[in-house]
C-alpha cells in the first residue's frame, strides 16, 4: 500500500479537514490510527539564501494533548521523493524507518523502482536519531545533516467544538467563530519526521520549471508511505 502527498517547489500544500484530530489527518481508511497516514508535508530553505532544505513530515497517530504519545509503525517506511529534473518521477529519496526507539534515515539516492512499481530500501545510511518528544534530540551526521523524530503540536489553530456548534443545524447563535478561537488540538498530536540537509547532497535542479517565480530553484518533492504486506 503506498499514499502520498505532492509538494511543488519550496512551500507547503496542506488540505484542512475537519475530522478528529484536524490538518487532513484519518482522510484514508486503511491508513487510520498508524503513520502510514500522511498528515503533512513542508519543504523550504530554514532562511533566505540558505544552502540547506528543510523537509518536515507529519504523521497521523491519533496523539491527543493529554494522552500517551503514539508510536512510528515499524511496518511503515516513510520516503520522501526527489524530482531534480523536472519529469515529475523520483531522481533521489530520502528513506526513514523506525527500529527499537531509533529513526533510521537512508540516501538520498537514486530508487531501483520509481512510481508505483515498487519501493526498495536504498543501501545507503545517512544517519539515525532517538525517537524523542524533545526537540533538543537533534542528530547531526558528519555530512551536516539534520535529523529529528518524535511527537509534535500540529502546525494547524482549529477550534473543533466551535466548528460543531456553528454547523448544527439547532444552533441559535449564528455569529460564527470565536475570536479568537481556541486551538481543540493545542499539544502534539502528529508524529513528525524532520530531515535538513545541504542541497549540494541532493544536487542543482533542472529543467525548464527549476526556477520558481521569484528567480528561487527549486526541487519538486513528494512524499509516500510504503507498509510492508
Amino acid at each position: 500500500m503506498k499514499k502520498s502527498k505532492l509538494l511543488f517547489g519550496l512551500g507547503a500544500v496542506a488540505i484542512a479537514g475537519a475530522l478528529l484530530v484536524a490538518a487532513d489527518h484519518i482522510d484514508a481508511p486503511g491508513t487510520m490510527g498508524t503513520t502510514a497516514d500522511i498528515a503533512d508535508f513542508y519543504a523550504f530553505e530554514p532562511t533566505e539564501g540558505s544552502d540547506n532544505t528543510v523537509f518536515i513530515v507529519d504523521l497521523q497517530t491519533n496523539v491527543v494533548d493529554g494522552l500517551p504519545y503514539g508510536t512510528f509503525d515499524e511496518n511503515v517506511l516513510t520516503e520522501i521523493n526527489i524530482d531534480t529534473d523536472g519529469n515529475l518521477v523520483e531522481d533521489l529519496v530520502i528513506q526513514a524507518i523506525p527500529r527499537d526507539g531509533k529513526m533510521y534515515f537512508f540516501g538520498p539516492a537514486a530508487p531501483s523502482a520509481t512510481g508505483l512499481n515498487g519501493t526498495v530500501l536504498v543501501n545507503s545510511p545517512l544517519g539515525s536519531v532517538d525517537i524523542s518528544s524533545d526537540m533538543e534530540v537533534v542528530e547531526t551526521t558528519a555530512d551536516g545533516v539534520s535529523l529529528f523524530a518524535g511527537p509534535r503540536q500540529d502546525a494547524f489553530f482549529f477550534d473543533f467544538f466551535r466548528f460543531n456548534e456553528v454547523l448544527a443545524p439547532s444552533m441559535e447563535d449564528n455569529s460564527g467563530f470565536n475570536v479568537p478561537g481556541e486551538d481543540t488540538f493545542d499539544g502534539a498530536n502528529t508524529m513528525s519526521i524532520v530531515v535538513e540537509i545541504p542541497n549540494s547532497m541532493l544536487g542543482e535542479p533542472t529543467g525548464e520549471d527549476a526556477v520558481n517565480a521569484i528567480g528561487v530553484p527549486v526541487y519538486k518533492t513528494w512524499l509516500t508511505t510504503n507498509v510492508k504486506q
